[in-house]
């Protein structure tokens, strides 16, 4: 089927509210872990997930970190309005570089209680600075906000630090709380920049990381700074009239050759494993910009992003060693040690993976993009899998419980 035309009600599912995990479990690693390979299911916990890994596998990380994108602000009378920052508008790059901006910053937002913002400029007061925020443009349901505080000498990171709150999930239905300071980050969070967790990575621990060493287990970090997008429904009857995301992606090309290299192996059990959707997309991504170097090497960086349907109107044949080559010829070329650029990468069942070949992932919503990609790792068994997670008392969505998936599919012709 081309991949315009599947039908989101194929992939819908009845998910009792009773089974969404309101709170994650006191210990990181005793969430339910599925384990999906060859058609067989089983169930055990994530602190013995290394007993699932075969050895020598790669496993690739999602870094970003949740920033407090809530802001609540009061206007003249007291009213609550609350900002919700969504990403740094076009003249600020990435999330990264805007965390670290001083004095002021424009933000694309959405308004909570709109009609309560009569003043030009609104502010907050906090001991150490002020905060103001002015609204510069309007576009539908998203406002470009820009935020100036005094002194100028704080950086954007630190004023949401002090007074934004960790922007949880909307399904949730409750207030963030002090646990979800902690807990609605991994434990290896570094580039501050998205307004979602990578909730794959939420179940990993130290104990974890030292049984994977044990085991001979590589491990390596890239970053997708996670967008609201995330969350969004598809409200259309077929993917084709969905517009996906966007999601600002960072790669080293240190990473890069990594999965050169890992990929080359010859040895039987090799595995590269994304740890969860957001590091797939990443990788998967990396492949189709490597297809459009080798086609084009002259391509700026903004030619290379992926857009939407790239994935299937793109030439299907170049391996991924092939590719991953050419796109560390393409750095080369401009002397660059970091791929920093956007990936609009939509992935639906009739996907084949070209670089991961097994994911890490929580348990997603019905009619989602996120349902669709699980779709493409595991076929038609997504249903299988979802009946027993459901059948066995597993938790949905962020807080809940997860699984490993293995490509039903995967060979080696790509390598």
């Amino acid at each position: 089927m081309i991949a315009k035309q599947f039908q989101i009600k194929n992939y819908d599912y009845d998910l009792p509210n009773d089974r969404i995990a309101k709170y994650p479990l006191e210990e990181r690693d005793l969430s339910k872990l599925l384990v999906y390979r060859n058609r067989n299911i089983q169930t055990d916990t994530y602190r013995n997930i290394d007993q699932y890994l075969p050895e020598n596998s790669l496993l690739v990380f999602n870094n970003t970190k949740v920033i407090q994108a809530r802001l609540i602000f009061r206007n003249s009378k007291g009213s609550r309005i609350e900002i919700f920052c969504l990403e740094p508008s076009e003249a600020n790059s990435e999330p990264s570089s805007a965390m670290l901006r001083e004095k002021s910053v424009r933000w694309e937002c959405l308004i909570g209680r709109l009609d309560k913002w009569k003043e030009k400029v609104l502010c907050i007061k906090n001991k150490n600075f002020v905060l103001n925020a002015e609204i510069i443009n309007r576009n539908g349901n998203e406002f470009t906000i820009e935020f100036s505080w005094d002194p100028a000498e704080f950086s954007f990171a630190e004023i949401l630090e002090q007074v934004g709150d960790i922007p949880i999930p909307p399904y949730l239905k409750r207030e963030s709380e002090p646990i979800d300071q902690n807990r609605y980050q991994t434990v290896y969070a570094k580039q501050q920049g998205s307004v979602a967790a990578p909730t794959a990575g939420l179940h990993f621990t130290e104990l974890i990381f030292e049984k994977l060493k044990a085991k001979n287990i590589l491990t390596d970090y890239l970053t997708l700074h996670v967008g609201a997008g995330t969350f969004k429904p598809v409200k259309s009857d077929t993917i084709e009239g969905h517009n996906m995301h966007s999601e600002w992606i960072e790669v080293g090309r240190e990473s890069i050759e990594n999965l050169v290299h890992k990929i080359l192996e010859k040895h039987k059990n090799d595995t590269v494993i994304a740890v969860g959707t957001t590091s797939l997309r990443t990788l998967e991504t990396l492949y189709w910009m490597g297809v459009k170097a080798h086609d084009k090497p002259d391509s700026t960086i903004m030619e290379l992003e992926v857009k939407q349907w790239d994935a299937y109107e793109l030439p299907q044949n170049l391996k991924a060693s092939d590719s991953l080559i050419s796109l560390l010829d393409w750095m080369s070329t401009k002397q660059l040690e970091k791929l920093i650029c956007k990936t609009q990468i939509l992935i639906v069942s009739s996907y084949q993976l070209r670089i991961a070949n097994a994911l890490i992932t929580n348990f997603h919503q019905p009619c989602s993009t996120l349902l669709l990609l699980i779709a493409a790792v595991v076929g038609e068994d997504w249903k299988m899998i979802y009946n027993y997670a459901l059948e066995n008392d597993y938790k949905f969505l962020s807080y809940g419980d997860g699984s490993l998936l293995f490509d039903h599919r995967f060979n080696n012709q790509n390598n």
